[in-house]
């Protein structure tokens, strides 16, 4: 799991979203049916109220596991015939049925701590739950880390006890020892020390108890992450090479040593890039403090809707301000003026048209306090999608216009900015 990263591997899964800046207000809602697509995949349901998405790359790995599973039924139970194919692409399923378990519990013990959760992503190598916000105590970061893999536990020995009660090397037989041991897998891989697996933000949790510091605890288990993506780049074609992983080495054939190589290169890619992203996405986050309400926001002059643009451009450039609120007789703002509208009306007629014609009326949510700062600022901005924002001292008084495009430069701004 990771800080910000992508989900990294059979099935590591909590990870929490970078903020981002504000949306276009014209920026398509989430389908609400399941089946529907949206840029994440299909949609499948809302469980919790949270939509899961399956994304098309998890047809290619149930494609992946159906032959390579199809093929082990083979030499167990031969006389299926081509039906172990069927039975094949019912475990891929399952197994991401179990999957989908084990996001589930990140996602209700974030709930639980009144952390929003975007969606779950089902994907290539596992699934995801993207948390839009940071455990505010390292004891709530450890138990979200830690009901994921536990689940994958629990799980397993539910598949377990049902290996007792079925007969061995019958189709059922063969589908529960599958699950119970890639559940087991599953939940050992993630309890690995280093983001951005599950364990990897369980240590990050108990060094920053430590510590008392956050960041102490990411740079930690980022060094941590990417130490184990190099053991796994060096270490699964070894172990699988002298037969430590059940096969003995005279039955490991070329084609098989490439694949493993090329499996291993691939986690290793995952977890250094996946640790690497954590590592970047809570620096930005040290930064987001610097994103302030008050010193993005643009000063404003006050003007009537009938107010010609050439007129309220020049009192803006005397009075050195760079954007224009539009306010009834009492003085009351009731619009904010757009910048692309202004700039999309011609020299020669700004004399003949009224600002007000180019105003957005300010709804629910566009007045914005000047006192908004980082994280708070930008979820705010993305609950209510506009260009532009009316922004308020804690009195009322207007302090100035702010502008989403200079959210968005500032913010694009801090992510650049060498660590």
């Amino acid at each position: 799991m990771d800080d910000s990263g992508k989900p990294q591997d059979p099935q590591e899964s909590v990870q929490h979203r970078p903020p981002e800046p504000p949306r276009d207000a014209k920026e398509p809602k989430e389908p609400k049916e399941p089946g529907r697509r949206k840029g994440g995949g299909i949609l499948m349901g809302r469980p919790f109220g949270v939509p899961v998405y399956v994304a098309p790359s998890w047809f290619v790995v149930a494609a992946l596991i159906t032959w390579v599973f199809g093929g082990q039924l083979e030499r167990v139970l031969p006389e299926l015939g081509g039906a172990r194919y069927l039975v094949s692409l019912f475990f891929a399923v399952a197994f991401y049925a179990s999957v989908l378990v084990h996001e589930l519990a990140h996602t209700v013990a974030a709930l639980r701590f009144k952390l929003p959760v975007r969606r779950i992503q089902l994907q290539f190598f596992g699934g995801v739950s993207e948390i839009e916000k940071e455990s505010e105590t390292p004891g709530r970061e450890f138990v979200l880390a830690f009901v994921g893999p536990l689940l994958s536990l629990v799980l397993a020995g539910v598949f377990y006890i049902g290996m007792l009660l079925v007969e061995p090397g019958t189709v059922p037989g063969v589908l529960v020892a599958g699950l119970m041991i890639s559940n087991l897998i599953v939940a050992i891989f993630n309890l690995l020390p280093g983001l951005p697996l599950d364990g990897g933000r369980m240590l990050r949790a108990v060094v920053w108890k430590i510590t008392g510091k956050p960041m102490t605890g990411t740079v930690a288990a980022a060094w941590v992450g990417r130490a184990l993506a190099v053991t796994v780049l060096i270490g699964l074609p070894l172990l699988t090479h002298t037969g430590a992983l059940g096969t003995a080495p005279e039955e490991i054939g070329g084609a098989d040593s490439l694949t493993d190589a090329l499996l291993a290169a691939i986690l290793a890619a995952i977890i250094w890039t996946g640790a690497g992203n954590s590592l970047r996405m809570a620096r930005l986050r040290e930064r987001l403090p610097d994103l302030t309400a008050r010193t993005l926001t643009r000063r404003a002059v006050p003007v009537e809707t009938d107010t010609p643009l050439s007129e309220a451009l020049r009192r803006a450039n005397d009075a050195g301000a760079r954007a224009l609120v539009v306010v009834d007789r009492q003085g009351n703002p009731t619009a904010v003026v757009r910048e692309a509208a202004i700039v999309g009306v011609p020299d020669h007629r700004r004399p003949w048209v009224p600002v007000g014609t180019l105003a957005q009326e300010l709804k629910d949510g566009m007045r914005v306090s000047a006192e908004l700062v980082g994280e708070d600022l930008l979820e705010y901005l993305r609950a209510t999608p506009a260009t532009e924002y009316l922004v308020v001292e804690e009195t009322g008084e207007i302090y100035g216009v702010l502008s989403t495009a200079d959210v968005e430069r500032a913010f694009v701004a801090a992510m650049a900015r060498p660590s």
